[in-house]
């Protein structure tokens, strides 16, 4: 007979049908076969008497002795029958409450199972994180180097660039710095060679003329002196100097000449430059300090040049 369902055990196994019945067949089935055993093996054994004659010939005649008679032999007991095996008894009903424990207790087992592997799914997913992060992070460092090693390399690249232009820029100075002071040698050369041209000819001129009026340190052409004292020249640089505004810097010191005209009343009548000092922007600014001048002073005899040589040099 079926065993009816354990209430409150949702998750146990259910009981196996004819489970009773067959415990029955079975313990029938062995009993039937050890009392097989048993009649088989309760047979009786009968004895078989051997009988022979033979015939003895001696030296002497004999007579033969009576024939032995053996015993009747006696029938074996009959071999006591076994004891059937007993039947086993039939299992005991299931126990309700055994079924509900063990119900638990694989319901335990299948939520610790459950838990164990999901502890394995966290382990490996965890370790699949750190192997990902770990491969980023070497990634990252790569790009890092990479990065570090073309900037090194860029920072190189123009620091060599920014060493030649350094190089080729005092290379250029120095070139321009040597051209100057060639110029500047040029033109003082020049200076004095017109300076020792002007002596030979006041030389000469003094030699040619014996009434003249002038000291003994005199340099003039004429019989009274009527040009400008020796300081006047300076006295007019120093009246336009200070009128003179030049926004650039002075590399070297060339000297820009300039002719001036002028009434008797000092007023300035016009200017040029006879010798360029090399620098247009200095050039003009001389022009435009004597322009602002407008009218220069009186020489130590009361009388202006009409026509005078001035030089200026951005250092002086």
């Amino acid at each position: 007979m079926n065993a009816k369902p354990v209430p409150h055990l949702e998750f146990a196994p259910p009981p196996p049908p004819g489970q009773q019945r067959a415990w029955w067949i079975a313990g029938l089935a062995h009993g039937a076969l050890f009392l097989a055993l048993g009649l088989a093996t309760a047979w009786k054994t009968q004895t078989h008497t051997v009988q022979a004659e033979a015939e003895l010939w001696s030296a002497l005649p004999q007579a033969a002795a009576p024939r032995l008679q053996e015993p009747t032999p006696t029938p074996p007991e009959p071999e006591p029958q076994r004891p059937a095996k007993p039947t086993p008894p039939p299992p005991p009903a299931p126990d309700p409450e055994l079924e509900r424990r063990d119900a638990q207790i694989a319901i335990e087992k299948k939520k610790q199972l459950e838990k164990k592997k999901e502890a394995e799914k966290l382990k490996a997913e965890q370790l699949r994180k750190d192997r990902e992060k770990q491969e980023k992070e070497a990634q990252e460092k790569a790009a890092k180097d990479k990065a570090a090693k073309e900037k090194k390399a860029l920072e190189e690249r123009d620091r060599k660039k920014a060493e030649e232009k350094a190089d080729a820029e005092q290379k250029k100075r120095k070139q321009e710095q040597a051209q100057k002071m060639a110029e500047k040698a040029a033109q003082d050369k020049a200076d004095e060679a017109r300076a020792e041209a002007m002596r030979k000819e006041n030389l000469q001129r003094m030699q040619g003329m014996a009434g003249a009026s002038g000291g003994a340190n005199a340099t003039g052409s004429a019989l009274k002196s009527s040009g400008p004292s020796a300081s006047y020249a300076g006295r007019l640089v120093g009246r336009i100097k200070p009128n003179i505004t030049y926004p650039g810097e002075a590399i070297g010191n060339p000297r820009a000449e300039v002719e001036v005209k002028v009434n008797p009343d000092g007023t300035i009548l016009s200017r040029r430059i006879v010798q360029s000092s090399g620098n247009k922007a200095w050039d003009d600014a001389v022009l435009r300090a004597i322009d602002k001048t407008e009218i220069l002073p009186k020489d130590t005899d009361g009388r202006v040049p009409p026509l005078i040589v001035l030089g200026f040099r951005p250092l002086d």
